[in-house]
């Protein structure tokens, strides 16, 4: 019989620094065992900026400090697909920029980065649909915009996840699936996330549920959690930047341990076919929020993504899925030994 696979663990790493340094980005990481991290936001002397915006320069000194931590790059955090579908004014906030601009400028920028940073993963979005109407009215847009992306990060031999996350065209499982299914490229993965479902209003049997629906596209997790203080309630638009109660992934009702138990039978097939991408393996990337969250990012702080990465192991360790952490002979080996 195989071995089943180990799984990767990976984190935002800005959700790790107090002031997103790339210094204590790294140091942060390191310390409690990870070797991959997800960019989004970090500082390296010229202020805190989306990876979206890095200039040259700043990359070159990323990756020199990646070297000197032994970190490598798990994903591109980009906001790509977090923008309006539709040009019309909704109350919101959300930009709209012109599609055909969007992608010959922001997903060609974000495909450049993903080799630069040589991943093979770009994190993204399904569009926010005008608040007020219904998701399911605008699939076809959204279907024909992601299709489009999708096939640029294929000819740059990436692939593309869409996350699901409250507000947006792919809020839920049952949405993200059906848009990955008209969608049909081999270079569109889903991102499950429990905790952006609980958000919405799912308690964990609605999260598991939502969770099977996208089973079979999912290519890696995010993780983080959220425990509501009253009764559990379905909200049609969520308020990210009223958010308050973030938790770890053993704390709150996402039902990351049932997730985790059924999602080891696949691990073996997906792995397989993530590699055959040029991926190492299949990612799990802690998001926390412990400190904080909103619309653009989060915050745990190094005290919070420890915590959080020894909730997210207590659960893997109880299901029975395997990870690694650095050891003593990743130490030796960063001395050249």
């Amino acid at each position: 019989m195989a071995e089943t696979p180990e799984i990767i663990l990976s984190g935002f790493a800005d959700e790790a620094a107090n002031h997103k340094t790339a210094v204590e980005q790294f140091a942060a990481f390191a310390a409690v065992g990870l070797q991959y991290y997800s960019i989004r936001f970090i500082d390296v002397g010229n202020g805190i900026k989306n990876v979206m915006k890095l200039t040259k320069g700043e990359i070159t000194k990323i990756r020199h400090l990646e070297d000197e931590y032994g970190m490598n790059v798990s994903s591109i955090g980009s906001p790509i697909g977090k923008v309006k579908l539709c040009d019309v004014e909704d109350g919101t906030k959300n930009p709209y920029v012109p599609f055909k601009k969007y992608l010959e400028r922001d997903v060609a920028k974000a495909c450049d980065l993903a080799h630069t940073f040589e991943t093979k993963l770009i994190r993204g979005f399904s569009f926010y649909h005008p608040k007020g109407s219904s998701a399911e009215d605008h699939l076809p847009q959204c279907v024909d915009q992601l299709s489009q992306i999708a096939e640029a990060c294929h000819r740059s031999d990436l692939t593309f996840g869409l996350e699901v996350e409250a507000n947006l065209v792919g809020q839920n499982g049952e949405l993200l699936s059906e848009i990955h299914q008209r969608v049909n490229h081999p270079a569109l993965m889903l991102i499950f996330d429990g905790g952006n479902l609980v958000t919405q209003g799912f308690d964990a049997a609605g999260v598991f549920t939502q969770y099977k629906a996208m089973k079979e596209a999912i290519g890696w997790f995010h993780v983080k959690d959220y425990r509501h203080s009253g009764k559990i309630t379905r909200i049609e638009h969520v308020d990210e930047e009223a958010l308050r109660h973030f938790v770890p992934a053993d704390e709150g009702q996402s039902g990351h341990e049932l997730i985790f138990k059924d999602f080891s039978d696949t691990l073996p097939r997906l792995t397989k076919k993530l590699q055959r991408r040029g991926i190492p393996g299949v990612f799990l990337d802690l998001e926390p929020h412990l400190k904080g969250g909103g619309q653009f990012g989060g915050f745990s702080g190094p005290d919070g993504l420890g915590v959080a990465l020894r909730s997210l192991c207590r659960i893997l360790d109880l299901v029975g899925v395997k990870y690694r952490l650095r050891d003593f002979a990743d130490v030796k080996a960063m001395l050249g030994n």
